[in-house]
């Protein structure tokens, strides 16, 4: 349910490395977290040239139910927005590790994210 190849957030991210861009991680929400959003209908994303902090608030998933923050798990510089999901941000819901990805960040100083949980220690987190 949640893939070995991602590090993820106890605010319910994953991020993928490497990501599209050059020296980038690709940045998501968990199954867990659309799962508890349910159906997503508006998406707004950091725009490309931000500089994040991380755990900061970078953006919004506004759903029929409420509307969740999105934080940034690493610092760094917004290279690529989702813009598909302007027009269908239902993706976020039906294909959460694929089609449905947030946003891209170059971390600052080229580092690693680091204090990130690997696939076992996030799903433990959703039990406890």
């Amino acid at each position: 349910m949640y893939p070995d190849d991602l590090k993820y957030t106890s605010e319910h991210e994953w991020v993928r490395e490497p990501g599209e861009h050059a020296g980038s991680v690709r940045i998501g929400i968990t199954e867990y977290a659309q799962d508890a959003l349910g159906d997503i209908v508006y998406v707004s994303l950091p725009e490309v040239g931000a500089s994040l902090e991380s755990g900061s608030t970078c953006g919004e998933l506004e759903s029929t139910k409420s509307v969740s923050d999105i934080y940034a798990p690493v610092s760094g510089e917004v290279v690529a927005r989702n813009e598909a999901l302007d027009a269908t941000p239902e993706l976020v819901n039906t294909d959460p590790y694929g089609e449905g990805w947030l946003f891209e960040v170059v971390p600052s100083g080229g580092a690693a994210p680091e204090g990130l949980m690997d696939a076992a220690t996030y799903e433990a987190s959703l039990d406890g």
